[in-house]
């Protein structure tokens, strides 16, 4: 390693996860050409790169905020780019970051720009999940299974339910990040953790309402009502949660289903809503080994699917509808579409919409690595999710900003009050 060459992560080498970072290099030889390169390992033990090849200017430096890259994971001027562009090693696998508690770690280095150039300089980035003085207290009372996260100060919060629903689990990434930011906010689990059941036939609005009940009771909380954000399967819950019970306020639906989908939704007893399926013999398999699943889903709008449809019009909170153009789960733009008739349809007008051409399924908080293709748990297959990395990297910044106003904006009690600092 050079003595001379020095890494810099600015303005600290220590930020939160959803924080831009600028990489800068020193002590190169004017007009050097190197490769800087980007490495971590997520929760399972997968490990993820980029690589990317940089010219330093007169003086010897590199700015990633300023500098193209030449080639490699991306081209262009990228700052985030070694974050977004990584891939990992095994084929068809997502980032898992869903534990709060432990940051991101990745490692940056320049090389010299040889297939194995010497490491000129490294330098580390860990990237947090949860603010300084967030409170991290995980849930199991009456019947809910989750983690309820708590900014610091005295407070009043507004008040947030997250859905992340992608294999029925616990994913604390999101909701860690919206406490950092000023929210209370409670994740759930529906089913495989802890002590559920490790697969479920429907699921149960009661269960919901519960944490609903749960999260309104906490002393922090300052919203006279809830919002909610999901993501995929979890946007159809949403849906029905503002539809069928009070004090929701406002909602966040990311690329999901207009209609309950892929299983029975019950309430008091009693079904409600029959599921939407999708029809495996339809799923297109790729030169990949990913399969193509857009196509599966069945029509919402057709007769015999009717009774799947959610009544969206008898929610009284704000809806922000979420599309991704590229999205090849399903069609979460034409869903939107339909959502966006119904409702002015029957006079209403509590929704607004933002649509992004070129991201995928996956839209999550910013700079984590893009995932491409993973195992779909109710597929039983890897399958594709559509985007393209730079645009869908583009996407989540913006979304994650928007995310915070639509929910400051119209959950009662007025702007979250406190930002955790690191």
């Amino acid at each position: 390693m050079s003595s001379q060459v020095r890494l810099r992560l600015l303005p600290r080498a220590r930020c939160m996860f959803d924080e831009p970072i600028q990489v800068k290099v020193a002590g190169l030889r004017s007009r050097q050409v190197v490769t800087m390169r980007a490495r971590s390992a997520d929760e399972k033990g997968v490990v993820f790169r980029s690589a990317a090849t940089y010219r330093a200017d007169g003086k010897g430096e590199i700015d990633l905020e300023r500098d193209p890259s030449l080639s490699g994971s991306y081209v262009g001027v990228e700052p985030m780019g070694l974050l977004w562009s990584m891939r990992p090693d095994k084929l068809h696998k997502r980032f898992q970051k869903n534990k709060s508690l432990n940051p991101h770690v990745v490692t940056f280095s320049v090389h010299e720009d040889e297939a194995e150039g010497r490491m000129l300089a490294e330098a580390t980035n860990e990237r947090l999940l949860m603010g300084d003085g967030v409170s991290r207290l995980p849930v199991k009372e009456g019947n809910i299974r989750g983690v309820l996260f708590t900014p610091p100060g005295e407070g009043q919060f507004p008040a947030v339910l997250d859905l992340y629903t992608f294999g029925g689990g616990l994913s604390e990434k999101r909701a860690s990040l919206l406490a950092s930011r000023g929210f209370v906010v409670l994740t759930v689990a529906l089913y495989g953790h802890d002590d559920m059941a490790k697969n479920i036939k429907a699921v149960h609005l009661d269960y919901l309402e519960e944490a609903i009940e749960f999260l309104k009771k906490q002393n922090k909380v300052g919203s006279k009502g809830i919002g909610v954000i999901s993501l995929s399967k979890g946007g159809d819950l949403a849906l029905s949660i503002a539809s069928y019970l009070p004090d929701v306020e406002a909602i966040v639906w990311i690329n999901g289903c207009c209609a309950n989908a892929a299983l029975p939704l019950h309430y008091k007893k009693s079904l409600i809503h029959p599921a939407l399926m999708f029809d495996l013999d339809s799923i297109i398999p790729t030169e990949s080994g990913a399969y193509y699943v857009k196509s599966g889903m069945h029509n919402p709008l057709a007769e015999e699917n009717k009774a799947a449809m959610i009544p969206i019009e008898r929610a009284s909170g704000r809806f922000l509808f979420v599309a991704s153009e590229d999205d090849l789960n399903w069609d979460s733009k034409a869903f939107v579409d339909i959502m966006e008739e119904r409702m002015k349809h029957h006079g209403k007008e509590n929704f607004e919409s933002v649509c992004y051409p070129r991201a995928g399924h996956y839209l999550e908080p910013p700079y984590g690595p893009y995932c491409p293709s993973s195992f779909h748990g109710a597929v039983g297959e890897a399958v594709l999710w559509g985007g393209e990395p730079r645009s869908h990297a583009a996407a989540e910044v913006h979304l994650w900003k928007k995310i915070q106003e639509f929910f400051k904006t119209h959950l009662s009690g007025g702007a979250a009050q406190t930002t955790a600092k690191l």
